[in-house]
């Protein structure tokens, strides 16, 4: 059951940051590893999630694509490129990430709490279209590295769901200070 109704908007939703942390948890759980960050295009959101019991129907109007998870790794300096691309755009969906936009830059970048570092290679779950430099991610397909789960997107969120919904608990979300 979603605990309230989500939907998708700029600089940051319930809807994106909901799907941003589950793909982050889910790349996480299958690398046996924490990834840094997560990106979710605000466009592959197709629909908005209802207060309410959450149906398998509603899983497929919301992630109708057949895309799949896939962990990169990117260097910082090319992060930084991708979050200024999203600072332009006013903002996409995000976990991992605290930034704010100031004339159409990203300023004040932490990753889990940390200052970006454009030396290091961090970790990002996403789906394989963004990892291909699709809507115009370029950067993403810049990668170090790329590893292909084969975990379908929503497979993923259908599995999150149903592990939440078992054991009794609420899907909710909430509004941080991602993008701000």
């Amino acid at each position: 059951r979603a605990a309230e109704t989500m939907k998708a908007h700029k600089p940051e939703s319930l809807l994106s940051n909901f799907n941003a942390d589950v793909y982050k948890l889910s790349a996480s759980e299958y690398l046996k590893g924490k990834v840094d960050i997560a990106i979710v295009n605000l466009g592959g959101l197709r629909t908005q999630i209802p207060a309410g019991n959450i149906t398998v129907r509603n899983v497929f109007e919301l992630m109708p694509f057949e895309n799949e998870l896939v962990v990169v790794g990117l260097k910082g300096d090319k992060l930084l490129g991708l979050l200024n691309y999203f600072a332009e755009i006013g903002g996409q969906g995000v976990s991992g990430i605290r930034m704010q936009i100031e004339n159409n830059k990203a300023t004040n970048i932490l990753i889990n709490g940390e200052p970006l570092d454009i030396n290091k290679t961090y970790s990002i779950a996403t789906n394989d279209y963004l990892a291909g430099g699709n809507d115009k991610m370029l950067q993403l397909a810049q990668n170090e590295k790329r590893i292909n789960t084969g975990i379908k997107i929503r497979n993923m969120l259908l599995d999150y769901v149903k592990n939440k919904t078992k054991n009794g608990e609420l899907i909710q979300s909430k509004l941080d200070g991602r993008i701000k």
